[in-house]
């Protein structure tokens, strides 16, 4: 089986295992580059996006809520922001922002709904890119670039 570039082996038929096709902001939230040389933070990664697709994907709120604690909010909004939809989030995290439906389902929209089929991550500290084909970002280092 292929997850996200990764082949994944013997795997027993008890366990269910999600696959993730195509990079979605969830991703992006979680990617850096500090395993460059030189790099301290290397986050957020500024994303230039050519394609991309809206899926509709099954709306959970307890996952949502529980997930709004391990995102970097100001890194999701200026990814919402590099693939044009900046008006999909506000500005600030609302405080009530676990309790709220409306902020779930726009906060769910833009994490799993949103995905990249091609287009660019670039190291903040460096101007490394990495390209994004078929949905999967491409971060291998060449070993003169590994710290």
């Amino acid at each position: 089986m292929i997850a996200a570039g990764l082949v994944v082996k013997n795997i027993p038929s008890c366990c269910s295992v999600f696959v993730v096709r195509t990079m979605k902001l969830l991703t992006h939230n979680m990617l850096t580059s500090k395993s460059i040389k030189g790099v301290k933070e290397g986050y957020p990664l500024q994303l230039k996006v050519e394609d991309m697709e809206v899926k509709e994907t099954e709306f959970n709120k307890d996952f949502v809520a529980r997930i709004i604690p391990k995102i970097r909010y100001d890194a999701l909004r200026s990814a919402v922001k590099d693939v044009g939809k900046e008006d999909a989030l506000p500005a600030e995290l609302p405080d009530d922002a676990a309790n709220s439906e409306d902020f779930l389902r726009k906060f769910h929209h833009v994490l799993l709904e949103l995905e990249i089929l091609k287009g660019e991550l670039i190291c903040p500290e460096t101007g490394r890119v990495f390209p994004i084909q078929n949905g999967i970002p491409n971060m291998l280092l060449k070993p003169e670039e590994v710290s």
